[in-house]
């Protein structure tokens, strides 16, 4: 599980976004904190993997508590999720080395396209040694790719159904099985998965038979 600690001088902010957090397979939050300095003693006292943080707090700013941290000893990611959209900021939260910047009002659509991106770098990372040009590229196209828009005829609850599908599978799955999953056609169903390998989201492989086609399989890699 990815600990999350979550950061926002708002109560009912925090609240929400914690929901989101919580609904995401793979993350935990750890704690919640309303104040830069609250958010500095959090992060010392839980150890998370995450900050989820607002820049604008009512003690210290985000980029502060950005500063503190990075002089610190600890190592976490931070991941910024503010109202602040100035250039002047959002380049020192890129320079402070945040792992993606999330502009409020934001969807939990949006926010949980960030963790899962997050947590297939964090997998990406897991082994140990030295890793090609290639790993690298499809680490930071997995931290910082932004989300691709659905086609033309596909609907975003049916991609989530198909979605769902895919992450909950015991291993890979065909068109026609996912299809059975959720209810829909086989073609319909192909349309989102072949998306979802498009996005960067999912991956397919080829399953050879004693004749005909080889068989797609399709497996989630978009987060846990």
């Amino acid at each position: 599980m990815i600990r999350v600690l979550v950061v926002d001088d708002d109560f009912m902010v925090a609240r929400v976004q914690r929901g989101f957090v919580e609904r995401t397979p793979g993350f935990t939050v750890v704690g919640v904190a309303h104040t830069g300095a609250e958010a500095l003693d959090a992060v010392h006292r839980l150890r998370p993997d995450l900050v989820l943080l607002d820049i604008y707090l009512p003690d210290l700013s985000g980029l502060e508590v950005l500063r503190r941290l990075r002089e610190s000893e600890v190592v976490v990611d931070v991941l910024a999720v503010t109202a602040a959209r100035d250039v002047d900021t959002i380049r020192t939260a890129l320079r402070g080395g945040v792992v993606h910047y999330l502009i409020k009002p934001f969807s939990s659509d949006a926010l949980r396209d960030r963790l899962e991106r997050y947590a297939a770098a964090q997998q990406r990372l897991a082994g140990s040694g030295e890793v090609a040009q290639e790993d690298v590229d499809r680490l930071f196209v997995a931290l910082r790719s932004t989300p691709v828009e659905l086609p033309k005829g596909l609907t975003q609850p049916t991609a989530e159904l198909v979605a769902t599908a895919l992450r909950s599978a015991d291993g890979d799955l065909s068109a026609t099985e996912c299809a059975d999953r959720v209810g829909l056609s086989r073609v319909s169903t192909r349309r989102y998965l072949e998306h979802f390998v498009g996005a960067g989201k999912a991956g397919v492989s080829l399953r050879y038979g004693s004749a005909g086609r080889p068989e797609r399989r399709y497996r989630w890699t978009g987060g846990a």
